[in-house]
């Protein structure tokens, strides 16, 4: 396999450049809020995630005319008609994995941080269920894979207070801050099978020069997202 922490650095380095672009680009001279906008709705920020996965793919020898990014991306679902995905694997008119590719910037965190809960949340509950009604067939369950790029700074790391006037809110959200909450959500979205692969990645601003990231949570690093990938869409494709 090749260098992970490489590829890892210079996708985290174009996700920053990225965003300093569309922010340069969209914004101007007293109008701050509407690149702020840009940089979020440009798209194309997590396009060195998802080339990095797709030479993972080729490396190990699935054929490039499998993997579809960019285009042919969309996959039926049962609530609604379809959805596109980030990157998706199809061998042989059978659905072998889907993937999406998520970032959160401050520093509003509160609102995103639901919204993000409810995509995913979302998107995995449609899939399976078109896939339990036999969207996909011939298909085996296929793999889902879902990636968190989330901005490493004091707001994300402070704790967020919890509003209960009628019930009490399960004790591991108490105290906890949007790094955790992130955590916590990803952690369980495995635990409950709605994917079968995640990563959490945290990463400064200042990142766009060195591509630092940290992988806080050692059961949700990029390495355990890659990995089990491979090995089932190899065993399939190859």
């Amino acid at each position: 396999m090749r260098n992970l922490d490489g590829g890892i650095r210079e996708a985290v380095r174009h996700f920053w450049l990225t965003r300093q672009q569309q922010s340069t680009r969209q914004g101007g001279e007293g109008d701050a809020d509407r690149g702020a906008r840009g940089a979020v709705t440009g798209g194309k920020q997590m396009d060195g995630f998802i080339r990095l996965v797709r030479a993972l793919l080729i490396d190990a020898k699935v054929p490039e005319d499998c993997i579809a990014i960019d285009r042919r991306v969309e996959l039926p679902g049962w609530f609604r008609a379809e959805k596109k995905w980030d990157l998706v694997i199809v061998h042989n008119n059978e659905l072998v994995a889907a993937l999406e590719f998520k970032s959160q910037i401050g520093p509003s965190f509160g609102n995103n941080f639901n919204n993000r809960t409810e995509e995913a949340l979302g998107s995995a509950t449609d899939i399976w269920a078109a896939y339990r009604e036999g969207a996909f067939r011939p298909s085996a369950r296929p793999f889902l894979g879902y990636l968190m790029l989330l901005e490493d700074c004091p707001r994300s790391r402070s704790p967020v207070g919890v509003m209960s006037p009628h019930f009490t809110v399960f004790p591991e959200f108490k105290g906890a801050s949007y790094q955790d909450r992130y955590a916590i959500l990803i952690e369980k979205l495995l635990r409950e099978r709605l994917y079968d692969g995640a990563c959490l990645l945290l990463s400064t601003a200042e990142a766009a020069a060195s591509g630092d990231y940290l992988e806080p949570h050692p059961e949700l690093t990029f390495s355990k997202f890659i990995t089990p990938l491979l090995a089932q869409v190899a065993s399939i494709c190859s």
